[in-house]
């Protein structure tokens, strides 16, 4: 009589959970004790990906393709003798499709900024799997540790503009475990902001009174040359 199957075990032998379209993976399958010949079949959710047969004790490889984005989920597979019903199933080991980053884009809600003035930089990748991690420079020096944002959301660093050379260059760097996957942002740099002077409101001010006299004269002056014309007749 042949001995009773244990739940197989998958294993991952080549490859990665997280796969990248057009990526060979390659899964075992064993059931430990078992008595061959056993029937292995992988599946794919529900779905029959492939059967072997083994006639020893050596475990079945199953080779996947990554062509498309319905290949990645949840894979089993199930021992059996042939000429039996039922069967085994096993673990479970779930694929995860990644993505390559888009180009980060590195901006700020001011362009402006003076000294001793707060000011923020945000960087994003609008594509690209999650998480996405983001770090910022001034020139080529890191000026903040490294932000893993687990949303599509931007990282966000505060600065303090000190001096003449806080004002940039600015530039973030974004990876995700895309494989040799890593993109640099846009430069920016902050400009100086003007100083208003005090005797700037006093000068507009003074602009528009005379604009206003100019006006008035100009609507009254009808007023006195009709009268003047008529006298004149």
């Amino acid at each position: 009589f042949p001995e009773m199957l244990s739940n197989p075990k998958l294993v991952l032998v080549q490859g990665t959970l997280n796969v990248v379209m057009k990526q060979n993976v390659t899964l075992s399958c064993l059931s430990e004790p078992g008595s061959p010949p056993v029937r292995y079949t992988l599946f794919k959710h529900s779905q029959q990906v492939s059967a072997l047969n083994r006639s020893d004790l050596t475990p079945a490889l199953f080779t996947v393709t990554i062509s498309s984005a319905s290949d990645v989920g949840k894979y089993k597979c199930k021992a059996e003798y042939n000429n039996s019903s039922g069967g085994k199933y096993s673990n479970s080991l779930h694929f995860n499709l990644i993505e390559p980053i888009s180009k980060p884009v590195l901006s700020s809600p001011t362009s402006q900024a003076k000294k001793g003035q707060n000011v923020t930089l945000s960087c994003l990748s609008e594509n690209g799997s999650l998480p996405i991690t983001y770090l910022f420079f001034k020139g080529t020096q890191n000026i903040s540790p490294q932000k893993t944002m687990q949303k599509r959301e931007a990282a966000v660093i505060f600065l303090l503009i000190n001096s003449l050379s806080d004002f940039g260059p600015y530039k973030c760097k974004a990876s995700n475990s895309f494989p040799n996957n890593t993109k640099y942002s846009n430069s920016f740099n902050f400009t100086l902001a003007e100083e208003r002077s005090h005797s700037q409101p006093l000068i507009i001010s003074l602009g528009l009174m005379l604009l206003l006299l100019i006006i008035g004269f100009a609507l009254a002056l009808p007023f006195f040359i009709i009268p003047l014309y008529k006298a004149s007749e």
